[in-house]
C-alpha cells in the first residue's frame, strides 16, 4: 500500500512540475527597441519642456488571461525615442525634464507630458489572418511654466504585422507595435495644431513676438 501512496506522490510531483513547464513555455516577452525618423518642417517658435516618466519610460504591458498565454510587452524603450524624436523637432527648442513640476527651468513656454492610456492587441487566432492588430491610446498634457493645464488631448494609434512569414509571434507582435509607434508618432505632428486650446496659445505668443518686434524696431 505504502509503494502505491507513494508512486502516486511521485506522479503528482511530476504533474505539478509539468504543468508548471508548460506555463513557462506558454509565456512571451516582448522588448520593442524602436528607431524613429526624425520629422521635417516648419518649428513653433516654443520653448518647450517635455517630462517622460519613469513609468512612461518603462511601460510594460502584462496579460494573463484564462483564454489567452501569458504576454509581457515592453514598449517603454521605443515610446521614450518616439516621442523624444518628434517632439524635439516640432519646436524651436526642446528640454527634457528630470522631473515634474518641481524645479523648471526658466523661459519655458509650455510643459508636455504624455501618458500611456491602453494597449491592446489582437493575435492571428483571432484575427484568423496570420498576423498581430496593436492599438495604443495616449493621453496628451500640456501645460504652462506656472503648471495650469493648457489642453488635453488623446493620440491613438494602428499597426498591424506587415508580414505574414515572421519566424515568431514576438518578433511579428514587435513589428505590429512598431507601426503602431509610427502612426502614434505621425499622429502627434500632425495633430497638434489641430488642439483648438494649441492653436489659441500658439496664436498668443505669435501675436507676443510680433508685437515685441514692432516695439523694438520703432
Amino acid at each position: 500500500m505504502s509503494i502505491w501512496r507513494k508512486g502516486f506522490r511521485t506522479l503528482g510531483k511530476l504533474g505539478a512540475l509539468t504543468a508548471v513547464a508548460l506555463l513557462t513555455a506558454c509565456a512571451h516577452t516582448v522588448s520593442v527597441d524602436g528607431e524613429f525618423p526624425t520629422p521635417v518642417g516648419n518649428q513653433h517658435p516654443l520653448t518647450v519642456g517635455v517630462y517622460l516618466s519613469d513609468d512612461f519610460r518603462q511601460f510594460t504591458y502584462s496579460e494573463n488571461r484564462d483564454d489567452r498565454e501569458e504576454w509581457n510587452i515592453n514598449t517603454g524603450r521605443a515610446q521614450k525615442n518616439l516621442f523624444e524624436t518628434v517632439l524635439g523637432s516640432m519646436f524651436r527648442e526642446t528640454i527634457s525634464l528630470a522631473q515634474y513640476p518641481s524645479n523648471l527651468p526658466r523661459g519655458l513656454d509650455l510643459v508636455i507630458v504624455p501618458e500611456v492610456r491602453e494597449l491592446q492587441f489582437t493575435m492571428p487566432r483571432e484575427t484568423r489572418v496570420n498576423i498581430f492588430e496593436v492599438w495604443i491610446k495616449y493621453d496628451m498634457h500640456a501645460y504652462n511654466q506656472r503648471g495650469d493645464s493648457v489642453a488635453e488631448w488623446v493620440i491613438t494609434a494602428y499597426g498591424k504585422t506587415p508580414t505574414a512569414f515572421l519566424k515568431s509571434q514576438e518578433a511579428a507582435l514587435a513589428q505590429a507595435i512598431n507601426v503602431a509607434l509610427r502612426d502614434a508618432g505621425a499622429t502627434l505632428y500632425t495633430g497638434f495644431d489641430q488642439v483648438p486650446e494649441l492653436q489659441a496659445f500658439i496664436a498668443n505668443k505669435q501675436r507676443a513676438l510680433t508685437m515685441k518686434t514692432s516695439t523694438e524696431d520703432e
